[in-house]
């Protein structure tokens, strides 16, 4: 089981090299930051308000159909473990607010997202393709990076998680 696990974050990370960095990335094992994150319908946070607990930072568009495809099951994810045993949040890179509004909206996504209006986050995160997902430990650190779209709460990918993390979540 192990080994199909570290699969799944394996194949991510050997995609990742074949990417260019953005300006700023910060690489895994770097941490995270001061950055403001300037939040749909009035929630404003700064990187430093998730300390303390993992986090998951889903960075994604809403033209982006692999994004849209696995929107639902890190909603899923994090209607189950956030703010218990992690934290989920999203960063937006849609140009258009009012696009990403639409699809949280219509989506009834229920954790936090934030709309990136100046390429900073994506810079500093790595996102030259999306969806990258980045899994951060309770101080900032950035643990892992993950390219493409995947069924965050399949029984596989919360093993995975859970693995990366330290932590045992009950499925």
């Amino acid at each position: 089981m192990r080994a199909a696990l570290l699969v799944i974050f394996l194949t991510s990370a050997i995609s990742a090299t074949a990417f260019a960095s953005t300006p700023g990335e910060i690489e895994i094992g770097g941490y995270l930051r001061a950055a403001k994150l300037r939040g749909f319908f009035g929630k404003n946070k700064n990187f430093s308000d998730y300390k303390g607990k993992p986090l998951i930072i889903n960075v994604w568009a809403s033209w982006c159909a692999p994004c849209r495809a696995e929107m639902g099951s890190l909603d899923r994810l994090a209607r189950r473990y956030g703010g218990k045993q992690f934290n989920v949040i999203g960063i937006s890179t849609d140009d258009e607010a009012s696009a990403a509004e639409v699809f949280i909206k219509q989506s009834k996504i229920t954790f936090d997202n934030f709309l990136d209006r100046n390429v900073f986050l994506e810079n500093m995160l790595g996102a030259n393709t999306i969806p990258l997902t980045i899994l951060v430990d309770a101080d900032g650190r950035v643990l892992e990076k993950t390219r493409g779209a995947y069924e965050w709460d399949s029984p596989e990918m919360v093993d995975a998680i859970g693995e990366v993390f330290h932590i045992k979540l009950q499925r």
